[in-house]
C-alpha cells in the first residue's frame, strides 16, 4: 500500500510519464502468460498512445487489463553517511509512476494521425517531415497500415520516494553529502529533497539575503524567467536570439537559480566547465530590484562551490562593467580589449592545481 507522504500528484505523475523516454509495459496474454514489453509512448488528450505492427504480440493485449510504469533513480544514498557500522541504512531516492487501464485499439484514423504526430513531435521535436495528416493523401495508407493503442489515464499513481519518512536531521545529512559528493545528478537530487520535505530548513549553503533562496539545479520550466533577465543584457542584445539563449542555458554544466519567499526567479547564472583544468561563467545577471541586495555575489560564490566548478583551477568570466563586483569575489583582471566605447575586460579566478608527479 503506498504511504500518502509519497503519493505525488495526479499532475507530477503524469508529467513523469509524459517525459519518459520509453515506459514498459505490462499485461497478459489469451493464454495467461504474462506480457513484459518495453515502448516509446506518447501522452496527449488524456491517454498513453504506443504503436505497433498489426499482427503482433500487441494485438493480443486490447480488451486486457495493463499496467505502463516509468521510474527514474534520484540518488544512492550509502549507508556510512548516516551510520558508521550498519549496511541497513543504504537505500536509493526515486520518483516513479504507473497507470493502471484496459488496453483500447484506436480505429478512428483522424486520431490515429494526430496521436503519431504527438509521436514525432515528442522524439523528433526538431521536425523535419511534413504533418502527419489524415486528409494529406501520402499519409493515408500508412496511417491505416499502423496499429495505434491507448490506455486512459484514469488511474494514474506517482510515488516520490524523497526520505518524506526521515526526519529533519537525516534530510539535512543527506544534502550535505550530497553536495559534498557531487556527482552530476546531485544538485537535482537537493531540488527534489527540498521540494518534497518543506518543512526542513534548507541548509546555510542555499540561503540569500533577505530570505531569498538559492537553487543549484534549474528545472527547465525556469528557462522562460531566465530569458527575461539575460535577454536584453549588452552581451546577448543584437548578437543571441531567445533559441540561442535557450540552448546555452540547456547545454550548461551548471546552471543555478535565486528566488524570492514567492519562488520568483531574481538572478541567474551559468557556468560551461570540464570540471578540472577550466570554466567559463556567463549570463550572470540579477533583476533591477534586488541589484545591490548582495543575491548575486550569494549566487556566484555558490556557482563556484557547485560541483560542476569547484574543482576547475581556473576560472573566467568577461564584463565590461562589473570588475569591482568579480574582484570582491576573488576574481583578477587578465586582459583588455578596446572596443570601440567600452572596454571589455577578461578575469580570472586561480585556484590550486592537483599536480600529478611524473
Amino acid at each position: 500500500m503506498r504511504r500518502e507522504m509519497m503519493r505525488s500528484s495526479r499532475e507530477q505523475a503524469i508529467a513523469l510519464l509524459a517525459g519518459a523516454p520509453y515506459v514498459h509495459l505490462a499485461s497478459s496474454g489469451p493464454d495467461g502468460q504474462p506480457v513484459l514489453r518495453a515502448l516509446h509512448g506518447v501522452v496527449c488528450d488524456g491517454a498513453l498512445y504506443f504503436h505497433g505492427s498489426p499482427a503482433g504480440e500487441k494485438v493480443s493485449l486490447v480488451g486486457r487489463e495493463a499496467v505502463v510504469a516509468h521510474e527514474e533513480l534520484v540518488a544512492e544514498i550509502p549507508s556510512y553517511w548516516t551510520d558508521a557500522t550498519m549496511a541497513c541504512p543504504a537505500t536509493s531516492l526515486f520518483v516513479s509512476v504507473q497507470a493502471h487501464a484496459v488496453v483500447e485499439r484506436v480505429e478512428d484514423p483522424v486520431e490515429k494521425a494526430s496521436a503519431l504526430q504527438a509521436l514525432m513531435r515528442r522524439f523528433q521535436p526538431e521536425g523535419g517531415h511534413a504533418e502527419i495528416r489524415y486528409d494529406d493523401p501520402r499519409y493515408r495508407k500508412p496511417v491505416d497500415g499502423v496499429a495505434l493503442w491507448k490506455l486512459a489515464l484514469d488511474r494514474v499513481d506517482g510515488k516520490w520516494k524523497l526520505a518524506q519518512n526521515r526526519g529533519a536531521d537525516y534530510v539535512r545529512t543527506v544534502i550535505d553529502r550530497l553536495w559534498e559528493r557531487g556527482r552530476a545528478t546531485d544538485a537535482r537530487a537537493i531540488e527534489l529533497l527540498l521540494e518534497a520535505n518543506t518543512s526542513v530548513e534548507r541548509p546555510a549553503f542555499l540561503q540569500g539575503p533577505e530570505r531569498s533562496t538559492l537553487h543549484p539545479w534549474s528545472d527547465p520550466s525556469a528557462l522562460a524567467a531566465a530569458l527575461e533577465l539575460v535577454r536584453d543584457e549588452y552581451w546577448n542584445a543584437a548578437r543571441f536570439d531567445d533559441e540561442a539563449i535557450t540552448a546555452a542555458h540547456r547545454a550548461s554544466s551548471a546552471w543555478v537559480l535565486a528566488r524570492d519567499e514567492h519562488g520568483a526567479v531574481i538572478a541567474t547564472a551559468r557556468a560551461v566547465s570540464d570540471g578540472v583544468k577550466y570554466c567559463y561563467l556567463g549570463d550572470v545577471a540579477v533583476r533591477r530590484d534586488w541589484r545591490g541586495r548582495g543575491v548575486g555575489a550569494a549566487l556566484v560564490r555558490m556557482l563556484l562551490d557547485h560541483p560542476a566548478v569547484r574543482r576547475a583551477a581556473r576560472v573566467e568570466l568577461a564584463t565590461r562593467d562589473a570588475m569591482a563586483f568579480y574582484e570582491r569575489l576573488g576574481f583578477s583582471l587578465v586582459s583588455q580589449q578596446h572596443n570601440g566605447t567600452f572596454v571589455r575586460s577578461t578575469m580570472a579566478l586561480v585556484r590550486a592545481q592537483n599536480v600529478v608527479a611524473a
